[in-house]
């Protein structure tokens, strides 16, 4: 057996393809994970990759180690005290958030340990998220003299206002059962059996329209920030066209025929 690689050439994120389904595994664990600039290239480019490959269904998110990830690598912001490299870090995070939300398949966060900071707000923007029990969620940015303002920006389209802003100014982690109630994931399960309930999401989605979802998702994301007139106008329309698609035609004719529909991809 080969040696295990050294953790300055092991990949960032481990990469597999388990039928349609795109595994994507931080693997930083002695460093919970960090958003480096690194970590946040290596995320990236393989959101790059999966968004072109048709065969992929959905996407799982995960990590190696006790959590999933805490945020910006410390460290290294503060290596580099000048305004432009920060700048660059924090576009290029943005980059990837906005990447998550753009990509036709979705993707579901798998969440154990911690998840703080710029690691909660990863699993903000991915489409479902799933946790383990032991989990814990925070916005601790305010713990070291630095607000959690790009976090907020995800966390605070998931959770209520007066919510988010708890986290923002005390800092302190909720637990995976208030992180539930107050929508920042859709369902939290025993640690054992949490890639099993990570695993029945991803087949219900690999069993549907890979068209109809892909267009769905970029819908539902361009609606969720319009006001509320040009939101129904702009999904009415999107409704409208989507129901002279081939799949839609298919799926209509098979519920009414009581049979199990047959998607064009």
């Amino acid at each position: 057996m080969n040696a295990p690689l050294e953790p300055a050439v092991a990949p960032y994120v481990l990469a597999r393809t388990e039928g349609n389904v795109r595994h994507l595994t931080m693997n930083r664990g002695e460093r919970y994970n960090a958003l480096s600039s690194d970590m946040i290239a290596a995320l990236s480019s393989e959101l790059s990759r999966t968004a072109a490959d048709p065969s992929i269904r959905c996407v799982v998110l995960g990590a190696h180690g006790k959590g999933f990830c805490a945020g910006h690598d410390l460290k290294e912001l503060r290596a580099h005290p000048d305004l432009a490299w920060q700048s660059e870090l924090f576009a290029a995070c943005n980059g990837l958030m906005l990447a998550i939300t753009r990509l036709p398949q979705p993707v579901i966060a798998r969440v154990h340990g911690i998840a703080t900071a710029a690691g909660c707000q990863l699993v903000s923007m991915c489409d479902l998220a799933l946790a383990a029990e032991g989990a814990r969620f925070a916005l601790p940015g305010v713990n070291v003299g630095v607000f959690c303002t790009t976090p907020a920006v995800g966390v605070g389209r998931n959770v209520g206002r007066k919510r988010v802003m708890e986290m923002l100014l005390t800092g302190e982690p909720i637990d995976a059962a208030t992180a539930l109630a107050w929508g920042l994931v859709n369902r939290v399960v025993p640690a054992a059996e949490l890639d099993a309930a990570v695993a029945a999401f991803a087949t219900i989605i690999c069993g549907r329209s890979r068209a109809v979802i892909s267009a769905g998702k970029q819908a539902f994301y361009r609606q969720i920030d319009l006001g509320l007139g040009p939101a129904y106008d702009f999904a009415g329309d999107a409704m409208a066209c989507s129901l002279l698609e081939p799949d839609a035609h298919e799926g209509i004719d098979a519920f009414l025929e009581k049979r199990s529909p047959k998607w064009g991809d």
